[in-house]
């Protein structure tokens, strides 16, 4: 997998940018923005650009809200130049899934420049594509280079800076279901990497007061923090380290909401609320004892295949048929497999109890979600009677993946 060559974030990025492509001998361009972010900084990177002889295209995705949705991929490739040339994103998550995905999809590289501290995905090899209404993550590539404009950066909206907060301390329970997977699950694990997203976590924490203030100093530290989670991701090559329960509740809730509204909510805001329900479900395992624990496992009995099937189809509808196909492991657990899951289980239970007691209480998350200016409630982030509940009930069918919503439906613990 190859290295990101270079990664900048300070004053004056665009300069440095135009120092990189004079070292690597690239001329010609092809900048993906929306009507925002081009005002922010693309038309100051093709004015730059150009103004050295460079070949250079831009391309200005236009409408109130982007997705990275088949819509806006085939605008992109439609309107992009042919022919080598490198892709920039100037823009942040949606604009930078797009590039990466058109970028991969046609051999061509790409360099990220983002423009707000919002979601973790500038470094990573993942892109989140809505797919038929379904929010699938493809493998793509990782930018050959990064260079973020800190002036830029701490002149964003701060629902875009708070959004990004969101998304990195997400990780609080991505790790947590990642840790407990591990062992009950069998999924892949390495512990430098869950190090290193827990470092991060904690120096946005640290600079809480200063990203809320949106100063330099505590902007660059949150992209620093969101761009080192890009890395975990892609040093593991899944997105693993950093998506749990609290992703897959946002993935749902931003599906239904495109679906029924053809809008949907920030991720990153998503993720920061998602955060204190999933933190709340860890609250209601540490609630348990062993012989509790070990009793419910007991008279815990295999899901029908037939069961999940139905509740597939009554929270996807029409995509039920792709979501199922992703879920298959867990629908085909048959009466062995699943006592050896809850032999598992019950073998790791003081771990399990460990992992839980690292999730910080739901009002502790709230505090920190409310002092950088993000949403903590469902009115503040805009849900609406009835939404809230089946991202949590449906989400966690979305990704193969084991997480406290399935330890908590073995264990009959009630979903909050």
């Amino acid at each position: 997998m190859a290295a990101i060559e270079t990664i900048y974030v300070g004053s004056d990025a665009t300069s440095k940018l135009l120092e990189y492509v004079a070292s690597k001998g690239l001329t010609r361009f092809c900048i993906v923005a929306d009507t925002n972010t081009y005002k922010a900084l693309g038309d100051h990177a093709e004015a730059a650009l150009k103004a050295k002889g460079y070949d250079v295209k831009s391309v200005v995705l236009t409408g109130n809200e982007i997705h990275a949705d088949e819509h806006h991929i085939v605008k992109t490739f439609v309107e992009a130049s042919t022919g080598d040339l490198t892709f920039i994103a100037v823009g942040s998550g949606s604009i930078t899934d797009i590039t990466r995905f058109v970028s991969h999809r046609s051999g061509r590289p790409f360099i990220g420049m983002p423009t707000a501290p919002s979601v973790d995905g500038f470094t990573s090899i993942g892109a989140p594509i809505i797919l038929a209404g379904v929010k699938t993550t493809l493998t793509c590539q990782a930018p050959i280079a990064v260079f973020a404009d800190i002036d830029v950066l701490a002149n964003a909206p701060q629902r875009l800076i708070a959004a990004g907060f969101g998304d990195m301390i997400g990780k609080y329970t991505s790790l947590a279901d990642w840790k407990m997977g591990s062992l009950v699950w069998n999924e892949p694990y390495d512990a430098d990497i869950a190090r290193r997203t827990k470092a991060a976590i904690d120096s946005v924490v640290a600079n809480a007061d200063a990203i809320g203030k949106h100063t330099p100093e505590g902007v660059r530290v949150l992209l620093e923090a969101l761009i080192e989670s890009g890395l975990c991701m892609l040093d593991f090559g899944a997105s693993r380290p950093a998506s749990g329960a609290e992703h897959h509740a946002s993935h749902y809730w931003e599906m239904q909401r495109l679906k029924h509204h053809g809008a949907s909510m920030l991720h990153g805001a998503q993720v920061g609320y998602a955060l204190t329900l999933i933190a709340a479900q860890y609250a209601k395992v540490r609630e348990l004892n062993r012989a509790e624990a070990l009793n419910r496992l007991e008279g815990a009995v295999v899901p029908k295949r037939e069961d999940e099937l139905a509740l597939i189809r009554q929270g996807y509808s029409e995509m039920a048929d792709d979501v199922a196909k992703d879920h298959h492991a867990f629908l085909n657990l048959d009466d062995a497999s699943f006592d050896a899951l809850k032999h598992r289980i019950a073998d790791h239970w003081s771990e399990i109890e460990a992992i839980a007691a690292s999730v910080p209480e739901p009002s502790v998350i709230a505090g920190l979600l409310h002092q950088v200016g993000g949403p903590a409630t469902a009115n503040e982030l805009g849900l609406v009677e009835g939404e809230e509940a089946p991202g949590l009930e449906y989400g966690h069918y979305l990704r193969d993946r084991f997480s406290v919503i399935k330890l908590s439906r073995i264990l009959d613990v009630p979903i909050v």
